[in-house]
């Protein structure tokens, strides 16, 4: 199950089923399914001092991902990812106007970014970030076609 909340702000998602589809997708084509995610949409100063609490660091961040996936406990499915993936509206908002990206495309890359994290992805080198930039431009990809089809019908 996907769920979605807001924590320190106003934000609301839009279009949640489709993208509850959409991660699903992505999840499958990795080889995985989709267990118990929560995706939290909050303010820098919420995700700051999650950050400080948890991690030890103090600096602010777009995203931050808490893998809760149990080796299997009969819950959910075999491979079934779980986690609390913790997204900064603020952060989200800034990066879009720095890299020149609509706020939407900026929203799905970090939301698909922490979604990978959890299929295994990571992003600590030069090289491992060119691989997650790849995966995250597919998952747009896929996003795109999604909104194309649904539009269509």
């Amino acid at each position: 199950m996907i769920s979605y909340y807001a924590e320190d702000t106003n934000f609301c998602l839009k279009q949640k089923r489709l993208v509850s589809k959409w991660l699903k997708e992505i999840a499958i084509r990795n080889g995985r399914r989709t267990g118990a995610l929560n995706y939290i949409f909050c303010s820098d100063p919420y995700l700051l001092e999650i950050n400080k609490k948890y991690l030890g660091h103090d600096y602010l961040t777009d995203i931050i991902t808490f893998d809760s996936t149990p080796d299997y406990a009969g819950i959910y499915p075999k491979n079934a990812l779980s986690g609390d993936i913790y997204i900064s509206i603020d952060t989200v908002r800034y990066n879009a106007e720095a890299y020149g990206e609509g706020l939407d495309r900026e929203l799905h890359r970090v939301i698909a970014h922490g979604l990978l994290h959890l299929i295994g992805f990571d992003d600590t080198s030069a090289r491992l970030q060119k691989e997650m930039r790849a995966q995250e431009n597919q998952a747009l990809d896929l996003w795109q076609k999604l909104q194309t089809e649904t539009a269509k019908k």
